[in-house]
């Protein structure tokens, strides 16, 4: 599998304990990679790998007189410099991480590869940015998670990307049957039917009854790392706030960090 979880214990806690005007809670993480270059080639492939399957990547790249890391640069991955590739970046690299933490911390099965469907590369995704399934004994018991997540790694001042993360949350239910529905679809293209149906399984919730969980996630810079600015964050008009988590994760040098994992998972392909 392409799938990796080495890079998670660089994912850490933190002091910080933030509560909202309105009195939710906000966990804080950051994220501290070392140059362990092993875990760095593994963070890279799993990735890489949400965009274009090793295991296509040759047959895709089939008449375009490209090698694999030109293919990748060129056609694939957001663009490094040229508007708004830069954006798009960091917009998927958070994604990414939010679906990470979904997996591997809270344990939802989260099922990978929508940016495989993109036309055009410097352009995100549109629908839910990430959903999470998990299955208990009692079906009932079964939870949804649906989770929006906004970036800020530059700029000349801190804005407010959490709040932005819950407004978008709060129109996630619009959204939730077209996002189901496309997880659907791309599991039925690939013949995989089991995934399938476990996605059918949250379709109509009138006669099927499980629980739900949304999350807004902030990634910043530690510049723009603005407790004052998070504090303001307000969470009332959300239709689900009771079932709403806020999680920030931020870190040193994020943008930096961001184009070097784009890049060697371009250099290693």
């Amino acid at each position: 599998m392409p799938w990796s979880n080495r890079h998670m214990p660089w994912l850490q806690p933190t002091h910080h304990r933030i509560t909202t005007s309105t009195g939710k809670r906000i966990e804080v993480l950051e994220l501290n990679p070392d140059a362990d270059p092993e875990t760095l080639s593994a963070w890279a492939k799993h990735f890489r790998n949400h965009y274009c399957a090793d295991t296509m990547i040759d047959d895709l790249r089939d008449g375009t007189n490209l090698s694999r890391k030109e293919y990748l640069e060129q056609i694939v991955f957001p663009d490094r410099r040229a508007a708004p590739g830069p954006s798009v970046r960091a917009g998927d690299f958070g994604e990414i991480l939010a679906a990470d933490y979904l997996e591997y911390v809270l344990h939802f099965w989260v099922p990978r590869g929508k940016y495989e469907d993109k036309a055009v590369r410097n352009e995100s995704v549109k629908g839910c940015d990430t959903i999470g399934f998990r299955f208990a004994d009692d079906p009932g018991n079964d939870t949804l998670a649906v989770f929006e997540s906004k970036a800020q790694f530059s700029g000349n001042t801190a804005l407010p990307r959490l709040q932005d993360a819950v407004d978008d949350s709060a129109k996630d239910y619009l959204r939730q049957a077209e996002s189901l529905n496309a997880l659907k679809r791309r599991f039925l293209k690939a013949g995989d039917r089991e995934s399938s149906a476990k996605i059918k399984r949250f379709q109509n919730r009138a006669d099927n009854e499980y629980r739900e969980l949304y999350g807004a996630i902030a990634h910043y810079e530690n510049e723009f790392f603005d407790i004052s600015l998070l504090e303001e964050t307000n969470d009332t008009t959300h239709p689900h706030n009771t079932k709403l988590i806020l999680i920030v994760i931020k870190g040193s040098a994020m943008m930096d960090l961001v184009h070097a994992i784009y890049k060697r998972a371009a250099d290693e392909a």
